[in-house]
């Protein structure tokens, strides 16, 4: 099974304006000067540029929140990969699940976007989990096969290692509930035979947990053998606490 280096993920949703992204970023980079794992600031849209120019010179990633999978058109309030790219962004979060429920986000449109990603050189972070009802079901795994087998299906199997998967149970986000390490560990292990029946790629893909993740918890969840990093939501927002889960990670 190859090394897979631990990534540690900050998505800010609709928080922090250009100069609080600037103050953030400049208070973590020395902060995380020591690190050996990848890194990635997921600003809004309008603090891209801010956050791109003070991780220069760094190891410190930087990925938008969404994408049109479409070039270029009448599209209003969208963005395309290659305006991303002109950015030095990156890399994409691509169907959060708050773009899935909120948004009207569906599989058919991630099947685009994913491969559009890759064409300009994104890396696609690809998410993807079940509800609370879901899971109460019995529906995790045919959700999660679902969505993967839809957001990989323009992907050649050569490729598949440039999309980083971050599974997010949708019960465990914002709510302060979080998956114990064995039930996320279960799930990342599922998604990663899933991920097999592709290729022999699928070890080198690394799979995120995302929900809830804080410092008192990031250890054991990223210690588990299929968990490789995580995607952050509030916890990111704190200077102190992400250093701490970027930390943890190695």
């Amino acid at each position: 099974m190859p090394d897979r280096t631990p990534y540690v993920a900050a998505n800010w949703k609709m928080h922090k304006t250009v100069a609080e992204a600037a103050e953030f970023v400049d208070a973590l980079l020395p902060r995380i000067a020591a690190t050996q794992s990848d890194v990635a600031i997921c600003p809004p849209f309008t603090a891209l540029s801010a956050v791109v120019e003070r991780r220069y010179g760094t190891a410190v990633k930087v990925a938008a929140q969404n994408m049109h999978e479409e070039a270029s058109g009448a599209f209003t309030g969208e963005v395309s990969a290659a305006m991303l790219a002109e950015l030095d962004v990156e890399a994409v979060v691509l169907g959060h699940s708050e773009r899935r429920q909120l948004f009207g986000e569906t599989d058919e449109a991630l099947a685009r976007k994913v491969p559009a990603a890759l064409a300009a050189g994104l890396e696609p972070i690809l998410c993807v989990g079940e509800t609370e009802e879901a899971r109460d079901g019995g529906q995790t795994e045919a959700v999660l096969e679902r969505q993967l087998q839809a957001g990989l299906a323009g992907v050649e199997g050569g490729k598949l290692g440039d999309v980083v998967i971050a599974y997010e149970p949708i019960w465990a986000i914002g709510t302060g509930r979080t998956a114990t390490p064995e039930q996320a560990q279960e799930v990342c292990a599922y998604i990663r035979d899933l991920l097999r029946e592709r290729g022999a790629a699928a070890d080198a893909v690394r799979i995120l947990y995302g929900g809830s993740v804080k410092p008192d918890n990031a250890t054991e969840l990223m210690g588990q053998p299929d968990i490789d990093g995580a995607l952050v939501g509030g916890a990111s927002l704190d200077v102190g606490d992400f250093a701490a889960i970027v930390k943890a990670a190695g």
